[in-house]
């Protein structure tokens, strides 16, 4: 009794899934770098139902490895130091239990994830409110490049999750827009980019603003020295995550091909012919180099957008929406866009400029590949370049090979997609054979009508010929009989 009692209350208790609107499942195939889970599922973490609905509906099935660690540490309350690879669902490692500790009866801020790059702060807070949109929380994203009125107002509203660059939430803390007196979570994604010396006297005086009672967790897929010295600092005995027994990931096929300068554009179309690319990334050195080698590409008859840090805030943001949602194949652009950006369709990263240290080099390539998926990378390299090649081979510990003569396409290529290519060419295939059989049949038809043009006038002589038969009936008794002639067929009909 007590039994069946039990299996119905947990009958009951996943009815709630059956009304979920769950997403069409992805039959990619994945690498180890997200399957070498421990079988965890998200449920075990006892999350509020209503988070566990937005993590289904956003497809997510269960934890990644970087998701297991880190998930159940975080909700403990203790500070994290996490080191995964690139496009191994990082993410949702920090996003999932900051949402968990929301409380709703606090129409205070209550956790500030903060990041490197607006395209990263604007990507970050949708997967906010993709996984908390049955959760009521109030997710506001803040960069800088946008007007500060718009977010002083919005912070007259109510808050729960500050998603921003340093710069804008230093401002609006400092100039007591923002109040962070009871935000107990900070979390610091891409935080090798935000110690730098570009970002750490700000993130240090940005610390001043937050209870002494916090919780800080850190994630990257590379930590230098600085990230030892800010640890040592601020962190109280933080659980340390590294998943990174190799630095590349798996499903990342890299290849180098040795040209000239010159050659660069020449060896970019053959590969834009010769490739199946879903959506590249096609990386430049220098803002200048992004817009000329956009207007190449273009010329070539390929469609490119273009995206790099001295443009307008407002067209930045529009390139990568548009991106993102696929209205072009191709995006051109300077590092900016290396961190954490993660576009599920892009499959090929090309080096047009080859970076020069394999921190940028690993960060670039990680563009292709998210989530466990195959990608290729190919990288130009010149002359200058080789010394700089055989370094950053050395360091991450990988191979990056010449580039052969035809590259196979299931290093790159979902299957799904390489069965509707087959499929594609199967079709063009039949349409082939059938326009062939129609064409046949045309020609099989043309030649029965002109037989059937001659045919009339045979008959005609064949009548004429049996009407001078009966005539010559009265003269040559001799000659057939007409019957017989009638059972005679003609010589030009014979088989």
């Amino acid at each position: 009794m007590a039994a069946n009692q039990q299996q119905h209350m947990a009958h009951e208790n996943d009815s709630w899934k059956k009304q979920l609107n769950l997403p069409t499942k992805d039959s990619r195939p994945q690498t180890e770098d997200v399957t070498a889970t421990k079988g965890n599922e998200f449920e075990d973490y006892f999350l509020k139902r209503e988070l566990l609905m937005g993590i289904f509906e956003a497809g997510f099935e269960r934890p990644s490895p970087i998701q297991e660690e880190s998930i159940p540490i975080a909700l403990a309350g203790r500070d994290i130091l996490a080191r995964a690879k690139n496009g191994t669902g990082k993410t949702a490692a920090f996003v999932i239990p900051s949402l968990e500790k929301i409380s709703l009866k606090k129409n205070k801020i209550q956790a500030l994830l903060l990041v490197p790059t607006r395209e990263l702060a604007l990507q970050t807070a949708q997967v906010c409110k993709t996984l908390g949109k049955h959760m009521g929380v109030q997710v506001m994203v803040t960069t800088g490049g946008t007007t500060l009125k718009d977010d002083i107002m919005r912070l007259g509203e109510t808050v729960h999750i500050v998603v921003g660059t340093p710069g804008r939430i230093l401002d609006l803390a400092g100039k007591g827009v923002a109040n962070f007196s009871e935000c107990t979570t900070f979390v610091m994604d891409e935080a090798d980019k935000l110690l730098s010396p570009e970002f750490s006297p700000i993130v240090e005086q940005l610390l001043t603003y937050f209870p002494k009672e916090r919780q800080i967790m850190l994630y990257s897929a590379t930590f230098p020295l600085i990230v030892k010295t800010f640890k040592d600092k601020h962190l109280v005995k933080p659980y340390e995550i590294n998943l990174m027994d190799e630095l590349t990931l798996r499903g990342v096929t890299q290849y180098y091909a040795f040209v000239e300068e010159r050659q660069k554009v020449h060896c970019l179309n053959t590969l834009f012919s010769k490739l199946q690319i879903n959506q590249s990334i096609i990386f430049c050195n220098s803002t200048n180099r992004v817009e000329l080698l956009a207007k190449k590409i273009t010329e070539l008859g390929y469609s490119c957008f273009y995206s790099h840090a001295k443009m307008l805030q407002s067209h930045r943001n529009r390139v990568f929406h548009d991106f993102r949602n696929g209205v072009c194949r191709n995006l051109v652009c300077s590092d900016l866009l290396t961190r954490g950006i993660d576009i599920q369709a892009v499959n090929v990263v090309i080096n047009f400029d080859f970076p020069k240290n394999a921190e940028t080099y690993l960060h670039r390539i990680g563009r292709s590949g998210r989530f466990g998926h195959l990608g290729l990378a190919i990288n130009l390299i010149t002359y200058e370049d080789r010394f700089n090649l055989y370094k950053i081979e050395q360091e991450l510990g990988t191979e990056i090979q010449a580039i052969p003569p035809v590259i196979d396409k299931r290093l790159y290529v979902a299957p799904s997609a390489l069965d509707a290519q087959q499929e594609m060419q199967n079709q063009h295939e039949e349409q082939q054979k059938l326009l062939h059989q129609k064409q046949q049949l045309q020609q099989q038809q043309q030649h029965q009508h002109q037989q059937n043009q001659h045919q009339p006038q045979f008959q005609h002589q064949q009548q004429v010929n049996h009407h001078h038969h009966q005539q010559q009936m009265q003269y040559h008794q001799y000659q057939p009989h007409p019957q017989q002639m009638s059972h005679q067929r003609p010589p030009q009909q014979r088989r």
